[in-house]
């Protein structure tokens, strides 16, 4: 829906500015292949092409959000003249644009701590560095953001989607994670302290370099992420499901598993079970069915205790 909106924006003010989708594409040097996938809302712009987009239709980078302006169809006509009007673009008060919407906006390093932001989206927005310590904001989306070093420690995310982003380096203390998503985001550098995630989902994500340290994982699925050399050390696992998600050479080392289940993400070769016995259980709890479980694709389960 975000992404159709945006697209019928962009297509609106090219019709506007009397340009082709060729010709916008060569002053964005790209591909007209693109322009039409971004008016067809298969895909939508990166930030920094946001920024060149305004420029060249001569909107508002705020243009496009979702709240930001009206415009008049297309095809309307004068009725002096019988001839086919430009669309407008009507703005509206830049008070009521922010509260609602902040996708497309250019806010690095900016100070969201302890505010009430529910449902609102920040697709689209340059957000590095961005401070959302203590701020509620559950229901809201993160799409195509970057978002790299942001501060989330002790925010709401309950209900918040986090997709295609770069949250490299950002940090979650004592965050509120009930049915959050991250897929197809960057998480490298990223840390997760003292954090219980509850019936959330990490979908076709890069853990490989993400930190997490005294967490509970409640109910979360793990799917098709790669999670490789990852260490989980002294967490806790309950109800957790790795579905086609890439563990070899991970650590569970003195962590607590109970009703955890591994879903190759290839067939039971020796490859896969290969991939099972690198991965690291010195000193884990584990229940008597993952143990289970665990034990007949040959994990070393030598070094566990079965509670």
């Amino acid at each position: 829906m975000e992404a159709k909106m945006i697209g019928g924006k962009i297509a609106t003010a090219r019709k506007g500015a009397n340009m082709s989708q060729a010709q916008l594409a060569q002053l964005l040097f790209i591909s007209p292949q693109a322009v039409g996938k971004w008016e067809r809302g298969e895909s939508v712009p990166d930030i920094i092409t946001f920024s060149r987009l305004a420029e060249v239709l001569g909107v508002d980078l705020n243009y496009f959000s979702e709240t930001f302006a009206s415009v008049a169809p297309v095809s309307a006509t004068d009725e002096a003249t019988g001839r086919e009007q430009e669309p407008k673009i009507e703005a509206v008060s830049p008070a009521r644009h922010l509260l609602y919407n902040f996708s497309g906006s250019n806010l690095p390093g900016s100070d969201f701590a302890g505010v009430t932001a529910r449902g609102r989206k920040f697709n689209g927005s340059a957000l590095r560095g961005s401070d959302f310590a203590g701020a509620d904001l559950a229901g809201s989306s993160f799409y195509g953001s970057d978002i790299q070093k942001a501060v989330f420690d002790g925010a709401n995310l309950t209900d918040c989607t986090f997709s295609a982003n770069s949250l490299a380096n950002a940090s979650f203390d004592k965050t509120i994670l009930v049915r959050t998503q991250f897929s197809a985001s960057a998480l490298e550098g990223a840390t997760f302290t003292n954090t219980e995630l509850v019936d959330a989902k990490l979908v076709k994500t890069d853990l490989t370099k993400t930190v997490f340290k005294n967490c509970v994982f409640n109910g979360v699925d793990f799917e098709y992420s790669d999670m490789r050399g990852v260490c989980l050390d002294g967490n806790t696992f309950i109800g957790v499901r790795f579905q086609k998600a890439a563990l070899n050479e991970a650590t569970f080392k003195g962590a607590t598993l109970k009703n955890v289940s591994f879903l190759p993400n290839y067939a039971l070769t020796n490859k896969y079970y290969k991939s099972v016995q690198a991965i690291c259980f010195d000193g884990a709890q584990i229940d008597k069915l993952t143990y289970a479980s665990l034990k007949g694709v040959g994990a070393d389960l030598s070094k566990v205790t079965t509670i």
